[in-house]
Order: structure tokens, then sequence, then C-alpha cells
């Protein structure tokens, strides 16, 4: 089995750490901006997407339904012809993960940029329950269709990283079981710093099957955020599945929009559930709900500028150069200004009370257009 060659071999990972490393612009299509993210050591290729239909719906929860999906088009237009090679006609497959996958606009995308899909792949990824406890994940449902030297382009949402493993160890045991090879993986994520672990330690793995593997090109939509590990300031967030930015990487640009959008800020997390914001949009909205009331009901006792502190990443105030270590941003101009404004975050922000009052009234509002009638 994949899984259990990868186990005796070793090759884990803890959580990436991407000290030490800078973004810089690597090209400009139309009006997304592809960094590449520069970090000694890394095998494969990694990317952040800025577009200015993206920077919503990772800064506000009332980004709900099919615009979730159509969010993520044009961003996934403009970088995808960038990754292909620039000679031949194979085009790409898609490999979609179900309901979470299903965000992502990867056939439109291809349709857009004149790519041609020739495979479509699906698995359902489920997880086991016995008395209450996830045991693991099981493929119930897959269309698979192999075959030779396939560039395979897949979007999901990923944390922990788990589901992914699981339908890409599946998906490789398909090829090379029945006389397929892949070339080229293309991850298009709203993700966190597991992506990097988990592609650094599939990809040798995936070499040993298919020679000719090039590896991965691993691209994400605003930043490479990471996952909480407690429950944080506010004691709401929920660990490994909630994303922040502290020790992470985020573009210029969405840092910058959430600067004009300081409320956004003190969400809980960048994506919230993101399939639930598509299909289960009630339980989206309850969700948003109940961490709100939260704040509300703890607002006396939350150290806000410690809240403040925790969302931005970093123990503010720091000096400009220190800020350009933290973020990873340094190389790309002079971005005082930008630097002056997250710092300002203190005195911008109402206090927690009053914030909280404000979002549960927007989204009571939005609330009475999914309510059974």
């Amino acid at each position: 089995m994949f899984v259990s060659r990868l186990r005796l071999i070793g090759i884990f990972f803890m959580s990436a750490s991407l000290h030490g490393s800078s973004l810089r612009k690597e090209f400009l299509r139309g009006q997304t901006v592809i960094y590449r993210l520069d970090k000694q050591g890394l095998t494969n290729r990694y990317f952040l997407i800025d577009n200015s239909d993206t920077r919503p719906l990772l800064a506000f929860p009332e980004v709900i339904g099919f615009d979730c999906y159509t969010a993520l088009l044009q961003a996934t237009a403009d970088t995808l012809p960038a990754l292909l090679p620039e000679t031949g006609s194979g085009g790409i497959d898609i490999f979609t993960i179900l309901r979470g996958g299903l965000n992502y606009p990867l056939e439109e995308a291809a349709q857009k940029s004149g790519i041609p899909v020739r495979y479509m792949h699906f698995v359902s990824c489920e997880r086991i329950i016995q008395n209450k406890e996830i045991l693991g994940l099981d493929v119930r449902y897959q269309k698979i269709t192999p075959s030779e030297d396939r560039i395979i382009a897949i979007g999901d949402i990923l944390a922990t990283g788990d589901t992914l493993r699981r339908c890409l160890e599946h998906l490789v045991m398909e090829f090379e079981t029945f006389g397929g090879s892949i070339r080229r993986i293309i991850l298009f994520t709203i993700g966190g710093t597991r992506a990097i672990d988990l592609m650094e330690e599939l990809t040798p793995q995936i070499r040993e099957r298919f020679p000719e593997f090039e590896g991965f090109d691993c691209c994400f939509y605003e930043g490479i955020f990471t996952v909480y590990t407690d429950k944080g300031v506010t004691g709401i967030n929920t660990p490994d599945i909630d994303f922040g930015w502290k020790g992470g990487v985020v573009t210029p640009e969405f840092r910058s929009f959430i600067c004009e959008h300081p409320d956004a800020l003190l969400e809980k997390c960048i994506i919230y559930d993101g399939g639930a914001r598509r299909y289960e949009i009630p339980l989206h909205i309850e969700e948003v709900l109940e961490y709100w009331n939260g704040i509300l009901e703890r607002a006396e006792t939350i150290d806000r500028d410690a809240l403040i502190r925790e969302k931005l990443g970093y123990e503010a105030p720091v000096d400009y150069e220190k800020w350009q270590q933290i973020t990873a941003l340094s190389g790309l101009g002079d971005l005082h200004a930008l630097w002056y404004l997250e710092h300002n975050m203190f005195q911008r922000l109402p206090d927690l009370k009053t914030l909280a009052e404000r979002r549960i009234n927007s989204i009571n509002q939005l609330k009475i257009q999914y309510e059974d009638k």
C-alpha cells in the first residue's frame, strides 16, 4: 500500500515553518498577481495568487453560495495557463474530491483559458466514525480513468491535509495499477502550511512509481495560512480547522484589503467551513453567529489588543525591518504605508462589544433570506 510504504521509510514533517522565506512577484496576468514563495530546501513550486474577487471571499463570511465558486474563477483562469508547458496539447485531467473540491472552478477556468480537459476523475472521501470517534478516512465512491503522462489539476481546502493525502494516495495507486502515469500535479487551495508538508513528503514517493513525475505546483489564494493549535485568545477557535496568519505568509494586497475593512481582521478564521458556505448555507450562518455571540458574551474578559496581535500574526508594534522579516514581504518594494496601516489597527477597531453587535446585526440580515417560511 502507498501509505504503508510512506510510514516505513519515516518521511514525516512537523507543521511547515516558513521562517526565512520571502515572496517575489512572479508575473501578472490580467488583474491577477502571482507571487512565488522562495525558501531554501523546497522541492516543489509554491505560489500565492491575488485577485480582487478572492479577497472578499477570504474576508467576509457573507460571501456564500455560488459566489464562492465565481470568486475563484478569474484568478484560477489567469494562473492555470502559466503552470502548463508551452509545448504539447495534452491538456489536463481534473481530479475532484467531492464536496469541498466542487467549490473550485477548474473546468470552467480551463475552458476560459483554452486548455483541453481530457479526463474528469472523482472520489468521495468519507470519515470512518465509531462511537463518535473519527478513526480514519475511506474512499467510498470513485471514477478514475488512468492514462499515461497526465497533468492532474485539483482544487480543495486544506487544513490538516488528511483528506487530500488519502485521496492522492488512492489516485496514485489507481494510476499505477492500471498502467497510467502522472507527470505533474497542480493544486489550487485555500489552505495552510501543512500543504507544503504534504507536497514535500509525497513527491519522492510518487517518483518511485512514476520516475518522470516533475512534482507539485501548489497555488494558494491570498495566503499560506496556519491552523490554530488551541482555542486562541477568545477561547472560541477550533484547533486544526480554523485558519490564521501567524507563522504564515499573506499577500500584501490581502493585508491591505483587511486594513481597509478592519472588522474582518477579527473574524473567527479566514474561510470558516468552505463546504457549508456553498452547500449548507444555514449551517454556515449559524457557525458565524455562534462565534460573534461568543465574542459578545466574553467582550469584557477578552484582551482586545492581544486578539488583534493574534490575528495580525505578530507582537505589534515592531519596526519596519522586523515587520518585513515576519511577514516575508522584504524585496517587494516600499511597503511603509501598509506597515503603518497594520500598526494603526489598534486605534481603528472599536471595542469588542460594539464590533460584535455590528457583526451579529449584519449576519442576521443575511440569515432572513435563508430561514424557512
